[in-house]
């Protein structure tokens, strides 16, 4: 009788995961609420649409900025701590053999199973030291394309999120109008954007697009409230 095999389905890229969540999230939101508030201060369509693009340049490339500075502190704090680690095997061998064993009888390894696997992995410094990055302190060797992979993912994810609110206003002369528009299409949107997160996160679909809802909202109903306040 075949046997079917097993597939193992795990999600795997939860750095770009990571980086589309920061981008759109802070694109959904912030442009949202800067056109809400400006939609109670001003009277016309195209005063908002030169700010909102404003905003959204200025904020796609911070936003970028801040992702690549990021992953190169990422970076260079992985080859910081690779290289105290090839210092510690080499000044304080005795001590690092020992770490080894704590780490392993953690997994439940004892007597000689504990003494091969010891040999075994301080037989080669270069496998010693990715072991001790690894299981010790928790650190994955970062990927070099990754600063400037995640500076242009979040950044097109902030633009993409950006525009979504903003569209109404280009298509309208009427601000009423183009509120109502951009509050409809920033709600379904942000709906579909938590009920994605919470799918590629593991969340609930239903409560992560209802909280992703409610800080968008939160947001554009903070801002549209003060400038109707102030203005």
């Amino acid at each position: 009788m075949p046997i079917t095999p097993h597939v193992e389905k795990h999600f795997t890229a939860t750095e770009m995961v990571r980086d589309v969540v920061i981008g759109m999230s802070d694109g959904l939101t912030v442009p949202f609420a800067l056109a809400a508030g400006l939609s109670a201060a001003v009277a016309s369509t195209d005063v908002i649409v030169t700010a909102g693009l404003a905003e959204i340049a200025a904020g796609a490339i911070a936003m970028g900025l801040g992702g690549f500075l990021a992953a190169r502190t990422d970076a260079q704090h992985y080859v910081s701590e690779t290289a105290r680690e090839g210092r510690e095997i080499d000044l304080m061998r005795d001590h690092e053999l020992h770490e080894i064993e704590q780490l392993l009888q953690g997994y439940g390894l004892t007597g000689e199973p504990l003494k091969s696997l010891v040999a075994a992995i301080s037989a080669d410094k270069e496998r010693w030291i990715d072991f001790m990055m690894r299981f010790e302190l928790g650190l994955e060797k970062p990927d070099p394309r990754r600063a400037l992979a995640s500076a242009l993912t979040i950044g097109l994810a902030y633009v993409v999120g950006g525009l979504t609110p903003l569209i109404p206003y280009m298509t309208t002369n009427s601000v009423e109008t183009a509120l109502l528009r951009s509050v409809l299409a920033t709600g379904v949107a942000l709906l579909a954007f938590g009920a994605a997160k919470g799918h590629f996160t593991g969340v609930d679909r239903v409560r992560a697009a209802i909280q992703t809802l409610a800080v968008g909202g939160l947001a554009a109903s903070a801002a549209f409230g003060l400038a109707r306040a102030f203005g």
